[in-house]
């Protein structure tokens, strides 16, 4: 195991929705926490104050979460509420990609991964994003607790770090950041796996998470310095 990849690993905690559970994941420090702004999901942010997010440190990157979504709502969201990030998980181009790149926001394209997937459709995105996810392919977008078979991904053969995605609990967590020996693996991306109620993630198992991959990181650092 490369150590590289452990000290690195960063932490999205996604599907965030209520005011005060907000804050307490805030309190952890992940350093992205993701929004729904798609109105399908049953994590949508109904009834959210941007000021709810004007509380969090400004270390933690707010990303908002899109699905097929008309750039001029996009470009509201991420007025509103601030927003340092965006994650797009539909069908989107690599302009519109492109057109919030440019405004110096984060962003993020998914891809649904199964076995029919091909990693090169990748490509055309490469210059215009700055990261990848790769979820688990479902009919839905995202947040359906299942996982894909993480050895598809020795078929990525592109440049671009990568969110991982897709069911993910705190042992697969761990699992995956032990396992996939890639430094373009740059965070994972966890959400319905810590939950207690669709929106809602359960604080123990989070700050569980987030404080083992930081003791690794730790252990892992004083190893490099010897």
């Amino acid at each position: 195991m490369n150590n590289l990849i452990k000290k690195t690993v960063k932490v999205k905690v996604c599907g965030l929705a209520l005011h005060e559970n907000i804050l307490e994941i805030g309190r952890l420090e992940p350093h992205f926490m993701g929004f729904i702004f798609y109105r399908s999901s049953q994590r949508y942010i109904k009834g959210l104050e941007p000021q709810t997010l004007e509380m969090l440190s400004p270390s933690i990157l707010k990303t908002g979460v899109f699905v097929n979504q008309s750039i001029e709502e996009i470009e509201k969201a991420v007025r509103d509420f601030k927003l340092d990030a965006i994650q797009l998980h539909g069908n989107e181009s690599p302009q519109v990609c492109d057109r919030f790149l440019q405004k110096g926001l984060t962003v993020i394209k998914a891809f649904g991964v199964d076995t029919h997937f091909s990693f090169s459709s990748t490509q055309a995105y490469a210059h215009y994003v700055s990261c990848f996810l790769f979820d688990t392919k479902t009919r839905s977008y995202g947040g359906s607790g299942l996982s894909f078979d993480h050895t598809l991904l020795k078929s990525y053969q592109g440049f671009i770090p990568y969110f991982l995605s897709g069911g993910l609990d705190e042992r697969s967590a761990l699992n995956a950041i032990t396992l996939i020996d890639d430094n373009r693996l740059y965070a994972i991306d966890i959400n319905s796996r810590f939950e207690t109620t669709p929106g809602v993630k359960n604080i123990s198992k989070v700050r569980r998470l987030i404080n083992t991959i930081n003791l690794n990181a730790k252990n892992d650092n004083n190893e490099l310095s010897r």
